[in-house]
């Protein structure tokens, strides 16, 4: 049993899944796999959901020993290999762990009311509607100082998510805000990035994270570094150091949390509710119960002696690696540890402008073969081909437009009292 049908569950199952002596369920919240990287398009109007999702039943209709089944899970019984799920109980032989992050608000109560994560489809649209219902509000509005607190946007994270969020936005205001609202020319708005650390997607090279910073900078995003965001209430933005913004729209990339499972013992947890994993992913004092990707750290492996970085590539490698290992166990053969092989980082910013590093040998891009890089790993990754052509279509509808016509508010209808 897979918890968890993200980069590593998917890669798990499918993997395993091809093996007539295996019988994969697969168990979800939702009934679809999305992909996260592109989360933020959907927030901004890029794309629509379909583009980055696809259901689960339909993608495993030719794979007769795997079964999805909705449903949530709410504890282990690890002496009965049993998990319970919302939507009922099941038996397992081995259990494994991939459900992802939610996102860590450390410990700021306002901020998690208030703020707006990206972490699934539906926080995604949820950040659409809002954004665009302000939007609204804002061209009703005759007052100036009211009208530019609804227009205003603070971000809050500069990894790869925040600084995409926020070159998307800055080119909407500079392509679509005028052609869409020309009630509201003449009110400057602010785009503002905080980020705690002292640059911009930190772990890329210092020739990329200068790109980034100036490129941004160009685009009309005010960039607050060493400045992490401290309270939002009342409409207002409170920093660490600088002064105080008024916004009515507050996304938060800033932080991620693993989930804590009631039956796991609080000893199998380490830093950010990661579990503690062996070096073949399997969680350290339970009997057949493993861990992959966000969900898991391993220290074994002296590159990173703190655990892995949580990125897509990782729970994919992690996946696969298990899968191979249960085939390696049929065959009376030895477990392979795992290695993660650093593939490199992206961020794209705007329209031609991205940042991308390559491994072995390390390579560095900007600019426009960079955005192309982006473009060409994103559209591979995606699950199937039909989510790859309407997302190719979306970008190069936008891209010679410089327009989409996505901007919809889409809510779901409000049962008679």
């Amino acid at each position: 049993m897979v918890i968890g049908g993200g980069f590593a569950g998917i890669n798990f199952s499918n993997a395993l899944s091809r093996h007539e002596q295996y019988r994969v369920t697969l168990v979800d919240r939702n009934n679809y796999n999305f992909f996260t990287p592109l989360l933020y398009q959907v927030a901004t109007g890029f794309l629509e959901p379909s583009s980055i999702s696809y259901p689960f039943r339909k993608l495993f209709q030719q794979r007769k020993n795997q079964r999805f089944r909705l449903g949530e899970l709410i504890r282990i019984i690890p002496e009965e290999k049993k998990a319970v799920l919302s939507t009922g109980e099941l038996l397992y032989d081995y259990l494994v762990l991939a459900m992802g992050t939610e996102s860590n608000f450390f410990g700021m109560e306002n901020v998690r009311k208030n703020s707006l994560p990206l972490k699934s489809i539906g926080e995604a649209l949820t950040i659409r509607n809002m954004m665009l219902q302000k939007l609204e509000d804002a061209s009703a509005g005759t007052d100036p100082v009211k009208q530019r607190q609804l227009l205003n946007v603070v971000i809050a994270g500069g990894g790869p998510t925040g600084v995409e969020v926020a070159g998307m936005l800055a080119e909407m205001k500079k392509n679509i805000l005028q052609k869409d609202y020309p009630e509201l020319a003449g009110i400057d708005s602010k785009i503002v990035l905080a980020h705690a650390l002292p640059e911009l997607l930190s772990p890329m090279l210092p020739g990329s994270r200068k790109y980034t910073y100036e490129t941004l900078l160009k685009m009309g995003v005010q960039i607050r570094l060493n400045d992490a965001v401290k309270d939002y209430a009342d409409g207002v933005v409170t920093f660490s150091k600088s002064e105080p913004v008024e916004a009515a729209t507050m996304i938060w990339t800033a932080g991620v949390v693993s989930h804590v499972i009631e039956g796991i013992p609080a000893a199998c947890y380490g830093n950010g509710k990661r579990l503690i994993v062996d070096e073949f992913n399997a969680v350290n004092g339970l009997d057949s119960i493993y861990a992959l990707g966000d969900n898991c750290v391993q220290k074994h492996d002296p590159k990173f002696p703190d655990g892995h970085p949580q990125l897509a590539q990782v729970a994919m490698q992690q996946g696969t690696n298990l899968a191979k290992n249960f085939l390696r166990r049929d065959q009376n053969q030895k477990f392979v540890p795992f290695k993660y092989i650093d593939k490199g980082t992206m961020a794209i910013i705007g329209r031609n402008k991205a940042v991308a590093e390559l491994q072995k040998p390390r390579i560095a891009f900007t600019g426009f073969m960079a955005w192309l890089i982006w473009i060409f790993i994103h559209l591979y990754s995606l699950i199937n081909y039909r989510n790859r052509v309407k997302t190719f279509f979306n970008w190069i509808t936008a891209y010679f437009s410089k327009d989409q016509a996505l901007r919809m508010i889409i809510k779901p209808a409000k049962p008679e009292k």
